[in-house]
C-alpha cells in the first residue's frame, strides 16, 4: 500500500504544587507537593505515587519501554517542559531513557512550556514562550530542517502561528485536529503536505483522525478494530492508483498508554497488524522530508503553498464537539463560552447541570494578573535603566537556563547567570534574577488544564492560583521598598483571587446570556464555585490563594485577611478530577493532602 501510518503521543503533567517556597531567583524553584496517594494498574503490576504527577512519572519508565519496541522515527513524542523537568527532578533514571528515546528512537516534537492556551495570553508572552520552546528543545532539533510544534490543546489562531513560525529559521509543522480545518473538501486535503498561511508566513499542517484517535484512547474498538479503521478505512483510492504516498495521522494524550493496563500491549499489536497489510510506519517531520526530497511521490503542488488549506482560529483538538454550531470546534471548553453566538454554556458534572460561568470569570481574572505581573517586571528592568523591550524579551528566555537549569546542564549548555544577564548586563543582577523567577512563576500558573474540566475545585485549578498568588506576593514585596501606593495595588490583585466570588458582581457576568437561560444567574454561579472538601467552606480559589498568603503576606496585609478570612480553612485539599478516578486512589471522596501545613 501507498499508505503511510504515524501516531503522536503528547506528554503533559502539571505537577501537584501547593505551595512555593522563597528563592532569590539563583537558582530553580523549589516547591511543596501534594500528598493523595495513587495507584495505577499497567500490565500485571501496579504502580504506585505519592500523588497523581509521581504515578504518571513512574509510568512513563513503562510507556519509554514501549516506545523503543517501536522501529525508529515510526512515531512521535512531545514533552511538556516542565513535564520533562519535573521526570528528572523526581527520576533522573527515567528522564534520562526518555531523553535518549527522544534523540534516537522518535521524532522528538517542540512544545510550549507550561501548557497555556496560547491564543488566551498577551503577543509578549506568547512570544517569551515560543522562544523558550525552541530552546528546551535544541539538544533534539538542532539538526532538524523541519519540526513539527504541538500547541497545548491545539487551540490556534493565525497570529499565534506566526509567532510560533518567528520563533525558529526551521520549517514548521503543526500538528491538528481535522476538525480544525476548514474546506476539507478539496482533493488533498486529506493525508498530504497542506500548507497553513499565518499572517505572511506559511507552515505544514497535519490533522489527526479524531474518532480513530479517540477509539484508541478510550479504549472503545479491540486491536483488529483499529487495524481496520486504518488500513480499511482510511484509504485513498486516487492516491493507491496513482502510486502517491500519503500518511494518516493520530494523535492522543501519552497517558492513553496507561489508560488501562493492556494498552501498552494493545498499541504493539495494533502497529504489528498495520505493518502486517503493508502500511509503514513513518513520523510527521520524515514524510514531509521524503516529500519535499522526492523520495516520496507528490500530487501537482503538494508540499507548496498551492497546497493551501485554512484553519479555523480559536479552534482545537478537544472541544465540547456535541455543541459545535459549524461542524468545527473551538476554545469554548476553555472559556465557558461559544464563541460563535457568546452564550455560556453549562455541562453534566456528578449527575447535576453545571454553569460554566466560572471559566469566564477564571481565565478573565487571570489575565489581568498577568499583565499586573508583566507590566511590573518591565517596569522594574526599566528603572534599571533597560530601555529597550527586545533586551528584555531577551533576558526572560535566557532565564529558562534558570528555571531548568539542570535540563540545560545535562546538555551541557550554558546556564551561567553572564549569559542569561548579558542582554541586560546594566542592571542589578540581584534584582533582575529576581523578577525572571516572579515571572517565570506567572507563567507556571497559567496551566491550561483548570478549566479543562467541568467542575473549578481540582488540584490543578489550585495550583495555578497557589502559584500565582506567589508571584503576586514576592512582587508586592519588591514594591514595598520603593514604591508603597504599587504595592498596595498589587495587593489589591491579590485580593481579587480571594474575593472570586465577588467577579460575578465586578464582571457584570449577570449581564451575560446562557444556553438555557439559567447558567448566568447569581446561584449557577455560586453553586459552580461550591467547596468540595469538608474541611473548608471555601471556594478552590479562595482557598488556594489564602493557603499562600498566610504564610507568605507581609504582616499588615496578613493582618487584613486575618480579619477577613477562617485561616483554619485555608488547606489544600481539593475536589478529584474526573478524568483521573480509575486510578485506585486511598481516598476516593477528594484529592486531600495529608502532610502537615
Amino acid at each position: 500500500m501507498f499508505m503511510k501510518f504515524t501516531y503522536h503521543f503528547h506528554a503533559y503533567q502539571p505537577g501537584d504544587i501547593i505551595y512555593v517556597h522563597d528563592g532569590s531567583g539563583w537558582d530553580p524553584i523549589k516547591y511543596s507537593e501534594r500528598l493523595s496517594p495513587v495507584a495505577l494498574e499497567i500490565r500485571d503490576e501496579e504502580v504506585k505515587g505519592r500523588n497523581w504527577t509521581r504515578a504518571m512519572i513512574k509510568a512513563y519508565e513503562y510507556v519509554d519501554d514501549t516506545l523503543r519496541m517501536l522501529d525508529e522515527g515510526s512515531v512521535s513524542v512531545d514533552f511538556e517542559p516542565f513535564t520533562l523537568y519535573m521526570v528528572l527532578k523526581y527520576k533522573p533514571k527515567i528522564y534520562g531513557e526518555i531523553t535518549e528515546t527522544l534523540e534516537t528512537q522518535v521524532e522528538p516534537v517542540v512544545t510550549v512550556p507550561f501548557h497555556p492556551i496560547m491564543p488566551h495570553l498577551s503577543h509578549f508572552e506568547q512570544e517569551i514562550l515560543a522562544r523558550i520552546s525552541f530552546d528546551f528543545y535544541k539538544p533534539f532539533i538542532a539538526r532538524k530542517p523541519i519540526v513539527a510544534f504541538w500547541l497545548p490543546e491545539n487551540v490556534i489562531t493565525r497570529d499565534t502561528a506566526r509567532i510560533v513560525t518567528e520563533a525558529t529559521d526551521k520549517d514548521v509543522v503543526f500538528l491538528l485536529d481535522e476538525r480544525q480545518f476548514i474546506g476539507v473538501n478539496i482533493p488533498q486535503a486529506r493525508f498530504s503536505c497542506n500548507k497553513y498561511l499565518c499572517d505572511g508566513k506559511s507552515a505544514f499542517v497535519f490533522g489527526r483522525i479524531h474518532y480513530i484517535s479517540d477509539a484508541f484512547a478510550f479504549n472503545t474498538l479491540d486491536t483488529e478494530g483499529l487495524t481496520r479503521a486504518v488500513a480499511e478505512g482510511c484509504v485513498d483510492v486516487f492516491k493507491e492508483k496513482e502510486g502517491i504516498e500519503y500518511l494518516v495521522f493520530l494523535s492522543s494524550d501519552l497517558e492513553s498508554l496507561v489508560a488501562n493496563p493492556k494498552q501498552l500491549d494493545k498499541f504493539l499489536g495494533w502497529i504489528d497488524g498495520l505493518k502486517k497489510r503493508g502500511i509503514e510506519i513513518v513520523n510527521v517531520a520524515e514524510f514531509i522530508r521524503r516529500k519535499t526530497l522526492g523520495e516520496y511521490k507528490s500530487l501537482p503542488g503538494e508540499c507548496s503553498e498551492s497546497f493551501r488549506i485554512n484553519v479555523k482560529d480559536f479552534s482545537s483538538w478537544s472541544d465540547y464537539f456535541d455543541l459545535s454550531i459549524d461542524g468545527r470546534t473551538s476554545d469554548m471548553r476553555w472559556t465557558g463560552i461559544r464563541r460563535e453566538d457568546n452564550v455560556v454554556i453549562h455541562r453534566w458534572y456528578k449527575n447535576r447541570k453545571v454553569s460554566q460561568l466560572w471559566k469566564y470569570a477564571f481565565m478573565k481574572l487571570f489575565r489581568e494578573l498577568n499583565r499586573t505581573i508583566r507590566f511590573g517586571v518591565i517596569d522594574m528592568l526599566r528603572a534599571q535603566g533597560i530601555k529597550e523591550i527586545e533586551a528584555i524579551k531577551e533576558f526572560l528566555v535566557r532565564y529558562s537556563r534558570i528555571f531548568f537549569r539542570e535540563h540545560y546542564e545535562y546538555f551541557e549548555l550554558d546556564t551561567s547567570v553572564d549569559y542569561v544577564m548579558e542582554p541586560i548586563k546594566d542592571a542589578d543582577p540581584s534584582l533582575a534574577l529576581k523578577l525572571g523567577r516572579i515571572y517565570y512563576l506567572m507563567l507556571l500558573a497559567n496551566h491550561s488544564c483548570p478549566r479543562f474540566w467541568e467542575n473549578i475545585d481540582t488540584r490543578v485549578a489550585f495550583g495555578n492560583v497557589a502559584v500565582i498568588s506567589k508571584a503576586l506576593i514576592e512582587l508586592m514585596e519588591l514594591y514595598l521598598e520603593e514604591n508603597e501606593e504599587r504595592a498596595n495595588y498589587i495587593f489589591l490583585e491579590y485580593m481579587k483571587l480571594l474575593a472570586f466570588p465577588q467577579l460575578y458582581y465586578d464582571y457584570d457576568l449577570f449581564r451575560m446570556k446562557g444556553l438555557e437561560g439559567w447558567e448566568t444567574t447569581e446561584k449557577a454561579w455560586f453553586d459552580s464555585l461550591k467547596s468540595e472538601v469538608p474541611n473548608s467552606k471555601y471556594n478552590v480559589v479562595t482557598r488556594a490563594a489564602l493557603y499562600v498568603g498566610k504564610r507568605d503576606l507581609p504582616q499588615d496585609m496578613r493582618s487584613v485577611i486575618d480579619t477577613l478570612y477562617d485561616l483554619e480553612e485555608a488547606v489544600p485539599d481539593t475536589g478529584h478530577i474526573p478524568g483521573e478516578m480509575h486510578g485506585k486512589w486511598e481516598n476516593r471522596e477528594w484529592c486531600e493532602h495529608k502532610g502537615k501545613d
